[in-house]
């Protein structure tokens, strides 16, 4: 394995907005950055079959191009990108100390800095019609998706506060919202309970899950059944939406980076900067608050630019040491 190593001075994990932006900042301030898409080359977007909410696009984007359009940018200012993925780390604790990374169990690189960009997958329930209609009505993201859905009958799963904000947020656009929920009570917040409950669009289903997505091509309706009676029941609904929390790529880092309790890598301040110097995190790897696209392309712009900074202070440094 030693005669597979290789050198960078910026070194990138993960794609989608936040890391191809990072990788378009970082081109452009010659740090000559490597990409490794991971096993989802583009992130959630992939699966998104139109973005309305992006800037710049009037006329809104299907994820797939939005994400090969960014790509094409960042290969347009010198950015390599990979197909392969992060397998293992060992990062230095020491300032301009150098940062091992192991791509599919095989090729070790050798980085100045690390950005990370492995972002968060939305938990589902597992359910194969579930999966099988993505990007025709089954979504994890509200607020990304609600806006076609407008004046439509709706279901929401989860019981936490984002489940209940997600459905407030639907209930302002939508004619109609049912929230569906394991349990006999909600885990949200007392604020936030009153909130849904006094929403008079909102139907509150408790002790009830969801038993089949019903629909070929898109969401047609769905099938519930009652947890406790078994009686089953089916609602037409065109949009169904999963806010029961979401995991962030983070399992190779844990043990050298400091996270929260959820996994989720803690940056400094308004920064990018992680526990340790020269590894940055961005996007939804770190923000569990909001998720979007454009909140993770900023964040990668951040990391970019704080990658670059480190690099400058180092090498100031070693410069005036010799």
């Amino acid at each position: 394995m030693s005669e597979n190593i290789e050198r960078l001075k910026t070194l990138i994990i993960g794609s989608g907005p936040a890391g191809y932006t990072a990788a378009i900042y970082a081109a452009r301030a010659d740090l000559k950055p490597v990409l490794y898409t991971g096993m989802e080359p583009g992130g959630q977007l992939t699966t998104t079959t139109e973005v309305d909410n992006f800037p710049g696009y009037p006329e809104g984007i299907d994820g797939p191009t939005m994400m090969v359009q960014l790509q094409q940018q960042a290969e347009r200012f010198g950015t390599e990108v990979r197909i392969g993925m992060a397998t293992s780390v060992d990062f230095s604790k020491e300032v301009g100390g150098i940062h091992k990374i192991t791509v599919d169990n095989d090729k070790v690189i050798e980085a100045e800095t690390v950005i990370i960009s492995t972002g968060a997958t939305a938990k589902y329930l597992g359910i194969p019609s579930e999966q099988r209609l993505r990007g025709g009505g089954v979504s994890a993201c509200a607020v990304c998706d609600g806006f076609f859905y407008k004046g439509q009958d709706v279901v929401i799963v989860g019981a936490g506060d984002t489940a209940a904000e997600e459905a407030s947020y639907l209930a302002n656009i939508c004619r109609k919202v049912t929230m569906l929920i394991r349990k006999d009570y909600m885990r949200a917040s007392k604020a936030m309970q009153h909130r849904v409950t006094n929403l008079p669009n909102i139907d509150i289903r408790y002790n009830t899950e969801v038993d089949e997505l019903l629909g070929d091509q898109v969401v047609e309706g769905i099938r519930i059944v009652n947890n406790v009676t078994g009686e089953k029941e089916e609602i037409a609904v065109t949009g169904y939406f999963v806010a029961i929390g979401h995991k962030p790529n983070t399992d190779i880092f844990k043990g050298q980076l400091k996270m929260d309790d959820t996994g989720y890598i803690i940056t400094q301040g308004k920064s990018t900067k992680t526990s340790l110097p020269g590894v940055f995190a961005c996007g939804d790897v770190q923000d569990k608050e909001y998720r979007q696209a454009v909140t993770a392309a900023g964040t990668g712009c951040m990391a970019a630019l704080d990658a670059e900074r480190y690099l400058a202070t180092v090498e100031t440094k070693a410069s005036v040491s010799a």
